[in-house]
């Protein structure tokens, strides 16, 4: 299964860093993995609707020209569909089932995502209805997504 993640904004805090390296060498044994970091769009604190708009359309553009036309997207949202660890798990062992064996899991910049990646994305996930920074978002994700592969395999970890 080849798994990328598709984020907005440079990751500067060290420990989180050192967090995503650690499941993403752990991942190795179940999965290819690409966390593919695009930048996001230089703007004001203070923000018009209609600048906002644009902002999350520059990121967007960004992120859509590096999915892959035949991947399965999941878009990390916090109007999207809420799922325990198990159900994740059984997600994306049935997406490998039936031959999604590419999955592209989107998180936006501190704007969210734009209409257009909305629309590209076969689903939306989230992860709370509390709002999280998206780079912690990154270290959730990808521990998620490693607890995933030990549930399916059986495999202790997950409590």
């Amino acid at each position: 299964m080849n798994i990328s993640i598709i984020t907005v904004g440079k990751l500067k805090e060290k420990y989180l860093k050192q967090g995503i390296a650690e499941y993403v060498k752990r991942l190795s044994a179940y999965a290819k993995i690409d966390i593919i970091e695009l930048p996001d769009e230089k703007a004001p604190e203070m923000l018009s609707e209609n600048e906002m708009i644009q902002v999350k359309g520059k990121e967007g553009d960004r992120i859509l020209a590096k999915i892959p036309a035949d991947a399965h997207v999941i878009a990390l949202a916090i109007e999207g569909k809420m799922m325990s660890s198990e159900e994740l798990a059984e997600r994306m062992d049935r997406l490998a089932t039936y031959g999604k064996s590419k999955i592209v899991f989107v998180i936006g910049g501190s704007l969210g995502l734009s209409d257009e990646v909305m629309k590209r994305a076969d689903e939306s996930l989230s992860f709370s209805r509390m709002t999280f920074p998206h780079q912690l978002m990154r270290l959730i994700l990808v521990e998620q997504v490693y607890r995933g592969f030990r549930i399916n395999r059986g495999e202790p970890y997950h409590k």
